[in-house]
């Protein structure tokens, strides 16, 4: 009994101390923030499929997930589809992909752009919500460019516009590289949005991307409440029957 549990004690350790490292990230301002998304919200779905089709699709698709899907998902009709969620001239029974080229957007950006499909399910929504948030300029990438969520990304900051300009705030330096580190980031130049509409703009994306990697999870969240409804009526038939086959025994 010694080793298993010491294979416990240990995972229990590990348990804990990861824990501690989050509590710990979380209340010095990690650069992971919760994005608060909630996939019952009809009308985020909505404006998030908007904002990403008209921010992100150029260059990201959604192989997984078709125009017909998402409108009668999203509560949304044909045309409405067709004409203000539709850029490529797709059908509205096929798949939402990009029309950029991968030749051209390999030679762009130095490599083909993901599909997003499953990024929600990969990375999670509050990496998501936090990355959007997180661009920077930096004179030293090849599009102006950084994130402080994946440093170096390839890819630009398409939401500038709506942000603002973000520069970063330097405090103390990494004592492995010597590299100065960002304490924060401040908007040097104001955008479209202020700071709350931006984060509402982001979750909402976010929402939607969720809701893309995982489509079915609106309707297996409805199907629950029935779910636990009828299970808790099986299990009242179940004691009435227990109690009429044990009535006798005493």
């Amino acid at each position: 009994m010694t080793k298993p549990m010491t294979l416990i004690s240990r995972a229990a350790g590990f348990a804990a101390a990861m824990l501690l490292s989050f509590s710990a990230l979380a209340a010095a301002g990690g650069p992971v923030q919760h994005a608060g998304t909630d996939l019952g919200d009809t009308a985020s779905l909505q404006r998030g499929a908007q904002l990403y089709m008209n921010y992100c699709s150029a260059c990201h698709s959604l192989k997984y997930l078709r125009y017909s899907r998402m409108a009668e998902d999203l509560g949304l009709t044909e045309d409405e589809v067709m004409e203000n969620l539709n850029f490529t001239g797709a059908k509205f029974g096929e798949q939402i992909l990009t029309a950029m080229p991968a030749e051209g957007a390999a030679e762009w950006f130095g490599t083909v752009p993901p599909d997003l499909s499953l990024t929600s399910r990969v990375r999670g929504g509050d990496w998501i919500f936090s990355y959007l948030k997180s661009f920077h300029i930096d004179e030293s990438r090849p599009l102006g460019w950084n994130n402080t969520v994946f440093p170096n990304a390839s890819m630009p900051n398409v939401l500038w516009e709506l942000q603002g300009i973000q520069q970063p705030v330097y405090g103390g330096k990494d004592e492995a590289t010597g590299e100065p580190l960002i304490e924060r980031l401040e908007i040097s130049t104001p955008g479209s949005m202020n700071p709350v509409q931006f984060d509402q703009a982001v979750r909402d994306i976010t929402a939607f991307l969720e809701y893309a990697g995982e489509p079915i999870a609106l309707k297996r969240q409805a199907i629950g409440v029935w779910v636990m409804l009828f299970l808790a009526f099986f299990t009242f038939l179940a004691w009435l029957l227990k109690k009429e086959y044990w009535k006798d025994v005493h």
